[in-house]
């Protein structure tokens, strides 16, 4: 049994799921798994995942204290997850059907690629439940291979090794998305994630949607984006510093039968600053950067470079163009997001509408008492002139 005190109890009644090793009266004498967790006061609070290494100590899961959790239980709660995706079922063959404390189950990712299905055991507590978790996953998906890609830093921090390995069946290299009729191809193996970007799709379908005339995709990577706005855009170009990357951007869009993108090898800063002294302009922008913010130490840079790229594209849009720009960093937060947008508007001359502000997609849920739950952001903004 887990004991808490005043600080980790009134954490778990406002809804948040974590309990840090400095709020446990009395930690469990007990392997990693499922702990019945009270306050100290001997009120019950229900159940948790225990970690014995790592600083978030206890992830609680339930406050049925006459329950302990089990097979049974991780099957229901897996199927009520994947439930709520089915809406997504008719839209793209890949979706997330996990997202850990979104979903109640934390620090356990289930991503969807066709048949195959990625996992992500981000604590030793959930890790100590690999195999019921691989089990009701399949008889519940009918899958026909789960990898585990068990390689973020996190688990470092729990005691466990990073690794990536087949749990059940066969998982491709490479498995072909479609994604609202687009196609591209995802790693899984070794890709980004755990092998593409599925939190942006609606926001992609958002953009494409609205493109008109010159686009350009900065940090393109594998093209997603591209491949989106190229059905109504004249001429897309995808920039990108990875030559590799810009490869694949090419692959996908012959998979496409698409012959108006262009690859652009370069850093996006100084791409755009030399196009802007060109006179070149365009008619809609994507801005999706990598996460700038790792840490909360480094959001002054964060700031400082998101606000620069902002910049630079806010002076290359054509009067009445679109901007879709996003940020990916939970430390950055909302509020410091549209700051940053401001002062680029600012110092940018120019006048800027705000269109639409995005966040989470249906299959990433973002709880509102679990800030960690939630880091995209993103906003659509038009230039007024």
């Amino acid at each position: 049994m887990a004991v808490v005190n005043r600080r980790g109890a009134q954490r778990i009644r406002n809804g948040h799921p974590w309990v840090f090793r400095s709020d446990l009266e009395r930690a469990p004498a007990v392997a990693a798994g499922f702990v019945r967790v009270e306050e100290y006061t001997g009120a019950p609070l229900g159940f948790a995942l225990w970690s014995p290494q790592s600083e978030i100590s206890l992830r609680h899961v339930s406050a049925d204290a006459s329950r302990a959790p089990d097979a049974a239980w991780w099957h229901e709660q897996l199927r009520t997850a994947i439930a709520r995706r089915a809406p997504l079922a008719t839209e793209s063959n890949a979706y997330r059907l996990v997202h850990g404390e979104g979903d109640g189950l934390p620090s356990l990712v289930v991503d969807r690629y066709g048949d195959a299905l990625v996992v992500q055991l981000l604590s030793a507590g959930v890790n100590a439940w690999t195999e019921t978790i691989v089990a009701s996953l399949q008889e519940l998906t009918g899958c026909t291979g789960i990898l585990a890609r068990n390689d973020p830093a996190a688990r470092d921090r729990e005691g466990l090794p990073r690794e990536v390995r087949l749990l059940h069946g066969d998982v491709p290299r490479v498995i072909e998305v479609v994604e609202h009729g687009v196609r591209y191809l995802a790693a899984p193996w070794d890709g980004q994630k755990t092998g593409a970007f599925l939190d942006q799709r609606e926001n992609r379908v958002l953009i494409g949607s609205l493109a008109r005339g010159r686009a350009l995709d900065c940090f393109a990577y594998h093209g997603s984006f591209a491949l989106h706005l190229a059905d109504r855009a004249e001429h897309v170009t995808a920039v990108d510093i990875s030559a590799p990357a810009l490869a694949r951007v090419h692959e996908h869009a012959q998979r496409n039968g698409l012959t108006n993108i262009e690859p652009v090898e370069g850093d996006a800063f100084d791409v755009l600053r030399a196009w802007y002294r060109e006179g070149r302009r365009f008619d809609t922008i994507v801005v999706d950067p990598p996460a700038f913010a790792k840490n909360r130490n480094a959001i002054e840079g964060a700031l400082r470079g998101y606000k620069d790229i902002n910049l630079q594209a806010m002076r290359l849009l054509a009067p009445g163009g679109l901007l879709f720009t996003a940020s990916c960093s939970f430390h950055l937060s909302r509020g410091l997001f549209f700051e940053m947008l401001q002062e680029a508007s600012a110092d940018s001359g120019r006048r800027f509408a705000l269109r639409a502000i995005t966040g989470q997609p249906l299959d990433h849920p973002e709880l509102i008492t679990v800030p960690e739950t939630g880091y995209l952001k993103g906003a659509l903004l038009e230039a007024m002139g």
